[in-house]
């Protein structure tokens, strides 16, 4: 029963929201976007708290939004550190203590609507906004990030140069915004003119329509050295993506891994991470 409903109720969703459209296009409209960038998982459970609480803890302000920032203060260089949707700085527990045993400085913080964060959405912009005020605190030398965190990486060095930053370390990352709204679209079974829609109401916040948003247009003027991992049997980003990126960037180690999935968690992926750091 319980498959059965998983199945349908991002159905019932869309035909909800389709429905409201045929009413009121401006309301469907937000109600599509908020769904698009409201995480569903993320948020600190106990075991990870315990982990959690072996750093130096902080709230920093970005406008009205409060980040939780850690930090694992160490005499070598500084490493920042950018998870994915649905999580927390606790996902980088492995990669962390092996960091620690090198003995690098190491930040990182929540996403906003994530970990011990606030705020109620989070997208590649905020992201990237809130990434670049932590890179302004803290003038990382290095920065890995997974998922969306890689992606949002990029989008960051598009905007704003980070001169103190000298490698990036992306694993798992995304690189077209379309292919992910356009699976939402599946999923809900949203209409082609409601998606238009949302279409033009992303590009009225953030200047850019979906089929824009793409690393391709973001890593041109990124001169950094940098690591790229993908699993080949990704089943959340396809491995497309991590090819993507290593024909965009014009300095990458690429390494296609086959059975680690999305998450990229393994003992073998941190020593390549730590090597490369080590370069």
């Amino acid at each position: 029963m319980k498959k059965i409903l998983k199945k349908y109720i991002p159905k019932l969703i869309g035909l909800q929201l389709n429905s409201i459209y045929r009413i009121n296009k401006k309301k469907a409209v937000i109600k599509v976007y908020r769904i698009f960038c409201t995480p569903r998982g993320g948020k600190v459970k106990p075991h990870q708290e315990l982990f959690l609480r072996n750093a130096q803890a902080t709230k920093i302000n970005h406008g009205n939004i409060k980040l939780q920032t850690y930090h694992w203060k160490n005499e070598g260089p500084s490493v920042l550190l950018l998870h994915g949707w649905d999580s927390n700085t606790s996902r980088w527990r492995d990669l962390i203590e092996q960091l620690v045993t090198e003995k690098y400085n190491i930040i990182a913080f929540d996403a906003p609507a994530q970990g011990n964060s606030g705020a109620k959405l989070l997208n590649v912009p905020l992201y990237a906004k809130c990434i670049g005020k932590m890179i302004k605190m803290y003038k990382p030398q290095y920065l890995v990030g997974h998922s969306m965190g890689g992606m949002s990486i990029f989008f960051n060095e598009f905007q704003n140069r980070s001169n103190s930053v000298e490698k990036i370390v992306s694993l798992g990352a995304p690189t077209e915004m379309k292919k992910i709204i356009d699976d939402l679209q599946q999923i809900l079974g949203l209409k082609p003119k409601l998606m238009k829609d949302v279409e033009a109401y992303f590009k009225d916040k953030f200047g850019y329509r979906f089929k824009d948003f793409t690393t391709q247009n973001f890593v041109q003027s990124v001169d950094k050295d940098c690591l790229v991992i993908h699993d080949k049997y990704d089943k959340i980003v396809p491995v497309q993506s991590g090819r993507n990126l290593e024909k965009q960037l014009k300095k990458v180690n690429y390494i296609e891994t086959e059975g680690a999935g999305h998450s990229l968690n393994r003992d073998y992926i941190h020593q390549h991470i730590l090597e490369f750091l080590a370069k």
